[in-house]
């Protein structure tokens, strides 16, 4: 149902307030590039800077600016199972085409806890479901056998992975890939995956080269090997540049020197040190970017 180049898009600030012409205008651009899917309200779009109104706004505009093109999958996840349902059950009614569901941070629930959030959330919401595992942000690890028992669940329709971890998403893939659709969340492990079985990626990458990274999952699909292993490859120094500050800082101020949006974000997160913006500036010039 889901696959190809999906952005985890950034949410623009401007003054303080969500920049819905900004937002509205990065969606353009996006569709205009080759962008298979949206994500709105994901790790990179600062969903946990944002009040539940926010929250549900940024949904509103996403599908409101798709209009239908793409699909728009709206992070709703939580660390208690009743508000992520009450978030998965909102973004239905604002019209996303799935949710995208983080495993529940901070409280570290054991697989069996796992298992039954995601089914509760499944069964109190009819909206095709993608878990998001990514344990560098949440302290507990969504194992494969766990992924699989899910997989039976009738709108459990996809997973991104964001371990890092090829081993696990190899077993993931093994168990599972014929039922859900298995996504990278890492831009790294893209083109391993998709020589696994993964359907494309959840990209923080493709905010500022989405072009690319959607012609690397098409070349892939036709075909062309060597185009995806070259495009591969010429997007690694921007992926690694994406991280060396915690995400989504470095992403964000690479857009705004791409003068899409201000750059602002909200506390606990803060502004690059001036060493590795300086970094981040020469990559992105090296690729051409700005």
């Amino acid at each position: 149902m889901f696959k190809g180049s999906i952005v985890a898009l950034v949410t623009p600030f401007r003054n303080g307030e969500f920049d819905e012409k900004a937002y509205g205008d990065l969606i353009e651009w996006h569709i205009a590039q080759g962008t298979h899917g949206i994500v709105p309200c994901g790790t990179t779009g600062e969903a946990s800077t944002l009040s539940f109104e926010e929250h549900y706004r940024v949904i509103e505009v996403a599908v409101e600016a798709v209009n239908k093109r793409i699909p728009v999958i709206a992070g709703t996840g939580a660390n208690a199972t009743d508000e992520a349902i009450d978030l998965t059950k909102r973004a239905k009614e604002l019209g996303a085409d799935g949710a995208l569901i983080v495993t529940p941070y901070y409280n570290k629930p054991t697989q069996e806890g796992l298992y039954r959030h995601y089914k509760a959330i499944a069964e109190a919401v009819a909206i095709p479901l993608v878990l998001y595992n990514v344990p560098g942000r949440t302290a507990v690890n969504l194992l494969p056998a766990t992924v699989a028992r899910l997989a039976e669940v009738r709108n459990v329709v996809g997973i991104k992975e964001a371990t890092g971890d090829m081993k696990q998403a190899s077993e993931l893939i093994r168990l599972c890939g014929d039922r859900l659709a298995v996504v990278s969340g890492d831009d790294f492990t893209t083109l391993p995956m998709l020589c696994l079985g993964g359907r494309g990626a959840i990209s923080v990458t493709a905010n500022v080269s989405p072009r690319d990274s959607a012609e690397m999952f098409n070349a892939w699909e036709r075909g062309d090997i060597a185009k995806a292993r070259e495009l591969h490859y010429k997007l690694e120094p921007v992926n690694a540049a994406m991280f060396i500050e915690t995400n989504p800082i470095p992403v964000k101020t690479a857009v705004a020197l791409m003068g899409r949006i201000t750059g602002e974000l909200r506390l606990p997160l803060c502004e690059m040190s001036a060493a590795n913006r300086e970094k981040l500036e020469g990559v992105l010039k090296n690729a051409g970017i700005i």
